[in-house]
């Protein structure tokens, strides 16, 4: 490390994040466009160059959208990517087909992780106060009375070294040293089924989607993935070896009922892996917090083991900068395994369920499956709900960094992921919401300026946290103001363009809402109800303004891009 800067305050970095996976670059991503010095650690010497995770979901886009990268990430995706289930007999059982993009992008995208990887450590670039080291494992960890000194292992000659920080992410996988430093337990099952994955260039099949064969004589997956790539999965018999399933003939073999010739592949990589169903004891235990795979392990069956590691960072991101900026009570990291935990743990019940559905080898058990199966689909309702992916379990937070409403309604946004559709702005059109509000918090309402909702007090809380202010209208008003009024500079007017914000109202009786950072809906009320809603979330949120665990934090805890910032309007 170079030697600290006067003005660093007393360590030399404040978050120390282990893993450069997709987790960690993203968590240092977020980190980074906060203003807070980061140090990445991986203990291998470059980024792995091959394929792992093989689906995008349109909440991990949302996330690159939101840390200025999916422009970057989008040449390396197959958007709207279909997957279809078959029988034995290779008649189609169910197909997943989700058409909506609520969240502004699709829910399913085929990519190529390697590429979306290496646009996420090119991110990093940006920031003078981020920083990788390659082949440097974290050896140890010691929390100290006001942070965490780590040891970095060396070498190629490089001489052990020691590195202070406020906190210590792993986001280190699933064998964890993170996690084992801080004494947590990995908690749930590892299948003894294994499988075969071959990843092939030049795609022999050529076309754009995805199947999963539910095959009793031999369970397999084809999947497309991008730029000519395509992963075919295979189970592997109790008595075949796994020297034997890595035998090129074998691999052969394996292909052969789905090419012509299949020993004429460009073979990337085989291996034989197992599926694990496991979750972390804690997610955070003081000054140390996991992230990925190294807080959950899933199967592969909803493609979810990525985008969970995604919505992690995503969570932890925006509440450890508050913390270390100085704006919010170390007590706000708390809610990051009261929220991320039931969710991780419905989308690894989701992916053991699905495999089991899928992985049956006995004939009899089989027919009974597809025969449920068969007799769903033909119910209008149950095929959509298969079809748009109604069961994936969304993120709904009854408890964490939110406020319900007492009595809870069952009905009540709060703790939901807040809709994205195309809009206008006075100046510019059919922009991504997102990319209107910026990366903060915001304060949105319906058909009324947050300003006067608010009141002076409440709206300079949240214009000291850098949030942004959004007035939202019918296109119809979108150029109107009162001819006794000027427009207020602070306030954002957004015509909905497309009518599903005004959608999206008509369904609940809420007309305020409070984003935060990752576009959760912290609170919701009517218009007369915004200050004293306001006041309870700074205390939920535990934010201060003051104080807080970074003795030099001044300024706004979570900053607009100035490009964003600018072309918005929305920074006061």
């Amino acid at each position: 490390m170079a030697a600290k800067k006067s003005g660093d305050g007393d360590c030399d970095v404040e978050v120390v994040v282990v893993g450069a996976g997709p987790v960690g670059l993203t968590l240092a991503n977020i980190l980074g466009l906060q203003g807070v010095r980061t140090l990445v650690l991986e203990d291998r010497d470059t980024l792995i160059d091959y394929p792992r995770g093989v689906g995008l979901d349109d909440e991990s886009l949302r996330t690159f959208q939101a840390i200025g990268l999916v422009d970057a990430v989008l040449p390396h995706t197959v958007p709207n990517q279909i997957l279809r289930f078959y029988d034995g007999k290779r008649r189609l059982l169910a197909e997943m087909a989700p058409a909506d993009a609520c969240f502004g992008w699709p829910k399913r995208n085929g990519f190529v992780q390697p590429l979306v990887d290496a646009e996420l450590l090119r991110g990093l670039e940006r920031f003078d106060h981020v920083r990788v080291l390659w082949g440097r494992p974290m050896t140890g960890c010691a929390e100290t009375a006001d942070g965490v000194t780590v040891s970095l292992g060396g070498s190629d000659g490089q001489e052990p070294q020691t590195v202070s920080a406020r906190y210590v992410v792993g986001c280190d996988g699933g064998r964890s040293a993170t996690r084992r430093l801080m004494g947590v337990s990995f908690d749930g099952t590892t299948s003894s089924t294994r499988w075969l994955v071959i990843d092939i260039a030049n795609d022999p099949l050529g076309h754009p989607n995805s199947e999963v064969g539910a095959d009793p004589a031999r369970p397999y997956a084809s999947i497309s993935i991008a730029h000519g790539i395509r992963r075919f999965e295979f189970m592997i018999h109790a008595d075949e070896t796994d020297e034997q399933a890595e035998d090129p003939e074998f691999v052969a073999a394996m292909l052969a009922p789905f090419l012509p010739r299949p020993h004429e592949v460009d073979v990337i990589r085989h291996r034989v892996y197992t599926h694990h169903s496991r979750i972390a004891g804690a997610f955070r235990r003081g000054r140390m917090l996991l992230a990925g795979d190294a807080a959950h392990l899933m199967p592969v069956w909803q493609g979810q083991g990525y985008n969970s590691g995604i919505r992690d960072a995503m969570n932890l991101g925006w509440k450890l900068a508050a913390v270390v900026r100085g704006q919010a009570r170390p007590s706000l990291l708390d809610s990051y395994d009261t929220e991320r935990r039931k969710h991780a743990r419905a989308m690894i019940d989701l992916s053991t369920m699905v495999g089991k559905v899928i992985s049956p080898t006995n004939r009899r058990v089989a027919g009974i499956r597809d025969r449920v199966i068969r007799a769903a689909s033909a119910v209008p309702t149950l095929k959509r709900y298969v079809l748009e992916m109604r069961f994936k379990p969304m993120p709904r937070y009854e408890q964490g960094a939110v406020v319900h409403d007492q009595p809870r309604r069952p009905d009540s946004p709060t703790g939901t992921l807040f809709i994205q559709p195309r809009v206008d702005t006075r100046t510019k059109t059919d922009l991504l919401l997102d990319d209107v509000i910026g990366t903060g918090f915001a304060v949105l309402a319906w058909n009324n300026n947050p300003r006067v909702l608010l009141g002076e007090k409440a709206f300079g809380r949240w214009a000291a946290l850098g949030a942004s202010f959004v007035a939202v209208r019918p296109s119809t008003q979108l150029h109107w103001t009162p001819p006794d009024e000027a427009d207020d500079p602070a306030v954002t007017i957004v015509g909905d363009r497309t009518g599903e914000l005004k959608s999206w109202f008509d369904r609940h009786s809420e007309s305020v809402l409070f984003l935060r950072p990752d576009r959760c809906i912290a609170a919701a009320c009517i218009a007369q109800r915004a200050p004293e809603v306001s006041a309870r979330l700074f205390d939920i949120l535990a934010l201060t303004g003051e104080g807080g665990d970074r003795p030099d934090a001044t300024g706004p805890v979570l900053h607009v891009p100035q490009s964003t910032a600018e072309s918005a309007g929305t920074v006061p």
